[in-house]
């Protein structure tokens, strides 16, 4: 004789939404875009006279005064910024399609964190602040309980 297990109906687990880490990834990804792709788009589109005549006078009053030829420079940085925006628009729409996919997934975490280290290093420690929207969205991801409701 076997003994069935009563019918109870299996308690109601509802995921969490990731809302709040979506919107503060997509106000990093803004920023970034703003900030790096202005300053990447803005120096690609100076001529060396423009440069010349009003962004190295703007580099100087802001004490930045760099060595060497600062036109080249300035574009040396201005592709390496694009290419960290590149990368970290890359890293973070992956976190955002698994957050979208899979919510309860922690691990999604682990590619905007990915996503703020391209935006520090990327931009040498300038943008610190937009790097924190990531780190904080990633934070949530790890410490967020992935289930509402009582385990019974």
């Amino acid at each position: 004789m076997s003994v069935d297990a009563p019918n109870r109906p299996a308690p109601a687990r509802r995921t969490v939404s990731r809302t709040a880490e979506t919107w503060i990834t997509g106000i990093g990804l803004g920023l970034a875009a703003l900030l790096q792709g202005g300053f990447t788009v803005t120096i690609n589109n100076a001529s060396r006279a423009e440069f010349d005549d009003k962004i190295a006078p703007a580099l100087a009053s802001a004490g930045l005064s760099p060595t060497g030829d600062a036109y080249e420079t300035a574009r040396t940085l201005a592709a390496w910024f694009g290419f960290s925006l590149v990368i970290m628009i890359l890293l973070a729409a992956i976190a955002l399609f698994i957050a979208s996919r899979r919510p309860a997934r922690r691990s999604t975490g682990w590619w905007l964190a990915a996503a703020g280290a391209v935006c520090l290093v990327g931009t040498q420690l300038v943008l610190y602040p937009v790097a924190f929207f990531f780190f904080l969205a990633a934070a949530l991801f790890a410490v967020r309980p992935t289930s509402q409701g009582s385990p019974a």
